[in-house]
């Protein structure tokens, strides 16, 4: 970009071609707390003349061929200029629109399909150290000639990794500042995050105090501590995301502002092994997680995992989380609409995908494919992960939920989610609804929206239009982006007078609004407006659960009572005093209250609520059994173990959702015995949570179902001790089934192979030799015990199951 300096001052001004204007001075630093202070920079400012911005939006409309629904228009918001390579979107309460910008991506952060003499070392990796390790091993400066495909950035005369902790992700904050409808300002507010092992910078919520950005290995809360509007004060609230060098784009994104007051946030499956701000590790390294904690990072924990890189998901109005995950790129699958909730596994492990297919040694078996795990549920499906709601569209980035006032009514109740697929005529942004089926939820209707351009983030203004981010072409950066505004019709615009109210409740200063101003406003129609009066009302303390306790007890707004309810938790998780008024909910005549109230109770594990969750498990209601259950693992009432076996009884297997909860709750109450007793139960459901259970143990006395009689339970058993970190003291008894010629299932016998490979004896040998021999053995299976007997000197260091790496 070429420009020429106006004059030299404490203030440098640049002019450029089309009226644009890029400013640049220092920043000064305020040290405050014991927060990191950001690395200063020039301010930069790129400004378009108003009539100019007018010209080239113009222009650019005309000349994009976009599609619309019925009762749609679209305009530019931003040009090229002020939305460079735009990724993660995020909204203030005046409208502002705040974008991050990668310039990692160009040659700082890597792709693995490029680079496959890394995957086996690649999905070695446990932890960010060994990642960082690594790349500081790969890029020596003792192999500089060798890498001179890498820039020199830091022009020392040396190709290392020390080029690659030099560029910098950014955030910009673009403005309308004269209110003419496009964009005419666009402020760099961030330029920081370079070291080695720093990935792009995909998570991004801005709220009114602070900003949290995510960009591993760190999840960083921001602050301007000097109110210029530059973010000058940084503190990590969680360490160890990004472990393995795998798909690009596969980094942090998704952060957003729960319904408990919580920062949700998510890393795709180059995985995570994290610590939060208490010193306690969470490892998951090969799978994409979902966490949440406190803004302070306080009360962290990994909400969901199994996940390949779902970038975001959204909250509906009674806190169901929903998104739609990427597929494994496998021929033959597709995307998945996922319903997330506590304590789940959607299957999915990076192992799955490179690392075990370019070895030699190895196989070409896919458990993700093979055992249909990307497909809805499905008889003989594993049982330890959630399956998907449905298949789904290609390339899932961007998404948002209609909070109540956007648009029009034709569009109220609607999730909006980008497709990404490269290509601006392939890559539209879709609108659909979700509908209850059990514990859970299906398709309710779908539509497109919007096509014509490349979409990435999205977000609801609070003047109720849809911006949308567009990377306009391509998987590369090149320097510009633009922003859209879509909106209905004006013919379509029902809600004007309900938005322009919800644009100014936006703005309104919630600190200085008296309780009863407060209360009134969790009835409104905009769950925005609600949450906002909620969180305001909980930093109240003793004043706010009064007035909680006001909306809890009407019954003319159920919303306003859902708002009370998760109120009443954000006080009770620091004080359980608070909860007593929950209690009484558990026997409302309100199904979806008891839910919420259930729920509430178990995150801030009220042990008092442990007796009165237990009805709730004969419910004729799924969602007050599940929130149920799962309450009752988080508060800890051991004496709810034989109403919860019950109740994974009286379901049959039926509602996934429904067992999940009472495994998860069964894992948290930690009593072994009974779990153990169900090795000779005649119920086959309860036999199959007790796997479940125990592999969410790690518990050797899983081996104890190998011989169970239905062979779907000795399958799943063989899974949870062969896959994952496997639970290697069962091993030999799941290589000593290979002897048995009852089983026929390709996951079981597979696993029984690998397991007498990984064993190493000469039982195991033998066992092997003799099932090669087998006549009533399928010809693929025998084909693979040989193949593993001819690596028996020296196998292979990826699992030949999972790919899991076994050294």
């Amino acid at each position: 970009m070429n420009f020429r300096k106006l004059h030299q001052s404490p203030r440098t001004w640049y002019v450029l071609a089309a009226g644009i204007v890029i400013v640049s001075c220092a920043k000064q630093l305020a040290p405050t707390g014991n927060s990191v202070p950001v690395p200063a920079e020039p301010l930069a400012v790129v400004k378009e003349d108003g009539s100019t911005a007018q010209a080239r939006a113009k222009e650019i409309r005309e000349t994009t061929s976009l599609t619309l629904a019925d009762g749609l228009k679209v305009d530019l918001w931003a040009s090229d200029s002020l939305a460079p390579d735009p990724i993660a979107m995020s909204i203030d309460d005046q409208g502002r629109v705040y974008l991050t910008r990668t310039n990692r991506q160009k040659n700082s952060e890597f792709d693995i399909r490029g680079h496959r003499d890394w995957m086996t070392p690649s999905i070695a990796l446990q932890s960010v150290e060994d990642r960082r390790a690594f790349l500081r091993k790969t890029f020596d400066p003792a192999k500089s000639k060798e890498n001179e495909w890498l820039k020199d950035l830091n022009e020392d005369g040396s190709h290392d990794w020390h080029d690659l902790a030099v560029e910098k992700d950014e955030v910009w904050r673009l403005e309308d500042t004269d209110k003419d409808g496009i964009a005419d300002v666009s402020t760099r507010i961030l330029s920081d995050f370079f070291e080695e092992v720093s990935d792009v910078a995909g998570a991004l919520l801005v709220r009114a105090k602070d900003v949290f950005v995510g960009i591993a290995p760190d999840m960083w809360r921001l602050t301007d501590t000097n109110g210029d509007g530059i973010l000058d004060r940084k503190t990590s609230i969680s360490h160890g995301f990004g472990v393995h060098i795998g798909f690009g784009g596969h980094g942090m994104s998704g952060a957003i502002e729960g319904p408990d007051g919580r920062i949700y946030w998510g890393i795709g499956d180059i995985g995570a092994n994290l610590v939060d701000v208490t010193g306690k590790k969470y490892s998951y390294p090969n799978e994409g997680v979902i966490v949440r904690s406190n803004p302070d990072g306080t009360d962290f924990e990994v909400f969901a995992s199994g996940l390949r890189n779902t970038h975001e998901f959204v909250f509906d109005e009674y806190g169901n989380l929903i998104s739609s995950d990427n597929d494994g790129d496998h021929p033959g699958e597709s995307e998945r609409l996922v319903h997330i909730v506590d304590g789940s596994d959607a299957g999915w492990r990076s192992n799955w995908q490179y690392g075990k297919y370019t070895d030699p040694k190895n196989n070409s078996y896919k458990v993700w494919m093979d055992e249909q795990m990307f497909k809805p549920h499905q008889a003989g499906q594993a049982a330890y992960f959630i399956p998907p709601i449905q298949n789904f569209h290609n390339g899932p980035t961007g998404m948002v939920y209609n909070p109540g006032t956007a648009l029009g009514s034709a569009w109220k109740n609607k999730f909006f989610l980008v497709e990404f697929v490269g290509n601006p005529a392939r890559s539209p942004i879709w609108s659909f609804g979700l509908k209850p089926k059990g514990a859970s939820f299906v398709l309710d209707g779908e539509q497109k929206v919007l096509g014509g351009i490349l979409p990435t983030g999205i977000r609801f203004g609070p003047d109720g239009a849809l911006y949308v981010a567009d990377w306009l072409n391509g998987w590369d950066t090149k320097n510009a982006g633009r922003v859209w505004r879509l909106d209905v019709t004006e013919d379509k615009n029902d809600m004007k007078a309900l938005r322009l109210e919800t644009q100014r409740l936006m703005q309104l200063d919630y600190a200085s609004q008296k309780e009863n101003a407060l209360f009134d406003l969790l009835s409104n129609p905009d769950m925005r407006i609600r949450q906002k009066a909620q969180l305001e009302l909980a930093q109240r303390g003793g004043k706010g659960a009064a007035e909680f306790g006001r909306a809890i007890v009407q019954t003319t707004n159920q919303l306003a009572r859902v708002h009370g309810v998760w109120g009443i938790g954000q006080l009770a998780r620091e004080n359980k005093s608070y909860a007593s008024p929950l209690l009484a909910l558990l026997k409302d005549k309100d199904n979806e209250i008891v839910a919420q109230a259930a729920k509430v109770l178990g995150d801030a594990a009220v042990p008092e609520a442990g007796p009165l969750l237990v009805p709730l498990l004969t419910s004729s209601n799924p969602r007050v059994q599940f929130f149920g259950a799962q309450a009752l693992g988080r508060v800890d009432y051991k004496e709810s173990v034989p109403a919860l076996l019950k109740m994974i009884e009286a379901n049959k297997d039926e509602d996934l959702y429904l067992r999940h909860a009472a495994v998860v709750a069964l894992a948290r109450l930690n009593q072994v015995e009974p779990i153990i007793a169900l090795a000779n139960h005649p119920n086959k459901s309860l036999r199959l949570a007790a796997v479940l259970v125990l592999r969410r143990w790690g518990n050797e006395n899983v081996r104890l179902f190998l011989n169970d009689k239905d062979e779907y339970i000795v399958a799943e058993a063989a899974r949870a001790i062969n896959d994952d970190l496997s639970i290697p003291g069962a091993l030999p008894d799941l290589a000593a089934t290979l002897k048995e010629t009852r089983f026929t299932s390709e996951p079981l016998l597979r696993r029984a192979i690998n397991a007498s490979l990984r064993v190493g004896g000469d039982p195991q040998l033998q066992a092997l030799l003799d099932f090669a021999k087998r006549k009533d053995v399928n010809k693929e299976l025998r084909t693979e015990a040989l193949a593993a007997l001819g690596t028996w000197a020296n196998p292979s260091v990826l699992d030949r199951v999972d790919g899991r790496y076994r050294g």
